[in-house]
């Protein structure tokens, strides 16, 4: 079991700045997801807590400890890479022990971790097979299962998944699921940039830009309520719509009018002070509705649909007075054509506002 905090974590190569001030408490056997575009730092910050990184301001700690000046081999972590860096000469079980074997563990010690791992990651039937026997996951797992044994408290995930296709990359990750429910104490920490990942493995996801934490929730929390427009942006997929708009009244309920005119009211009392401002209004594509065209808050062209089968995402064009193209996603079974009109509707208890600063507006 192990909790970790960082306390105002920077990280600087000569003039860059690539982490600034970050700070997060991380509970024993926790589930934890970074997530943010590339270049956001989040796969500094791992290296940062593996130790493979030196921290250049802040306080990092295990349990209480400070790491910041402990070996990555004595604190405790496991990591895995994108690459798999099996040895092609070594089976499946030689690449499992080598380390065992090197840090001279009794071979009756080695065969048991290296069986208990084999068990929770399915890997049994392949301990005697060479990596080129084996598919991608297979691989990736393998390379999991040689950091399973050292039995470390703290795993860490540095895009374990991107180098598999997506059929793999589904069934690898129903084996981390598995993996994490196998050993409950343990802490994970997972970087991705696959939002599927991060929404269905992680008990808590850390949306990260410019090397600073934007939110950290649980992945509905943050789908569901992101803290700022970047947010909301990035998290769903495909991403939140953004239209601009402008607050006309304040007080029980909100009103705010599109660049098209069209007025819409908001369940959310605001402040005062945001009367007259600009801001933006967001609405997920799952959230709009073919409607009348008497009911519509959008109206507008479609120009491209994508049909996905179950659904279909409908590209929408509102024009140069509409605020922007729209993306609506919507059953697969309606009859949708390239050119025709089409009116879109939304709850309004289903929208987010955004102030001027990209701040959400509860």
């Amino acid at each position: 079991m192990a909790d970790l905090t960082l306390r105002n974590v920077s990280k600087t190569y000569a003039k860059l700045q690539v982490l600034h001030g970050i700070d997060l408490e991380i509970a024993s056997g926790e589930f934890i997801a970074f997530v943010g575009p590339s270049g956001c730092g989040k796969s500094t910050l791992l290296r940062c807590i593996a130790g493979l990184e030196e921290i250049t301001e802040g306080d990092f700690s295990i349990d209480g400890n400070r790491m910041n000046d402990v070996p990555p081999s004595r604190r405790g972590i496991a990591m895995v890479f994108q690459s798999y860096a099996l040895y092609p000469h070594m089976t499946v079980f030689q690449n499992m022990a080598f380390g065992m074997k090197i840090a001279g563990m009794k071979k009756d010690e080695i065969a048991q971790r290296v069986q208990s791992a084999a068990d929770k990651l399915q890997l049994g039937p392949y301990l005697d097979r060479y990596p080129k026997a084996l598919s991608g996951g297979q691989r990736q797992r393998v390379a999991i299962g040689r950091a399973i044994v050292r039995d470390p408290s703290v795993f860490l995930f540095d895009e374990p998944l991107s180098n598999l296709d997506a059929a793999l990359r589904a069934a690898t990750r129903v084996e981390i699921a598995r993996l994490k429910k196998a050993m409950p104490q343990t802490t994970m920490i997972y970087v991705t940039h696959d939002q599927v990942e991060a929404m269905t493995l992680a008990d808590r996801i850390v949306v990260l830009r410019g090397g600073r934490i934007e939110q950290v929730g649980r992945p509905m929390e943050v789908y569901r309520r992101p803290a700022n427009l970047f947010v909301a942006g990035f998290i769903g997929s495909p991403a939140m719509n953004i239209i601009p708009v402008k607050v006309t009244r304040t007080g029980d309920d909100t009103s705010v009018r599109t660049e098209s005119g069209q007025t819409i009211t908001l369940p959310l009392p605001t402040p005062a002070t945001l009367m007259g401002q600009s801001g933006h209004l967001g609405i997920r594509p799952e959230d709009l509705a073919m409607v009348p065209d008497d009911q519509a808050i959008f109206r507008g062209e479609i120009t491209f649909v994508e049909q996905l089968g179950e659904v279909q995402l409908v590209h929408v064009d509102l024009g140069a007075a509409g605020g922007g193209p729209l993306i609506a996603k919507l059953g697969g079974d309606l009859d949708l054509a390239e050119g025709a009109p089409i009116a879109l509707g939304a709850r309004a208890s289903s929208m987010h506002l955004f102030d001027e600063q990209e701040r959400a507006v509860r």
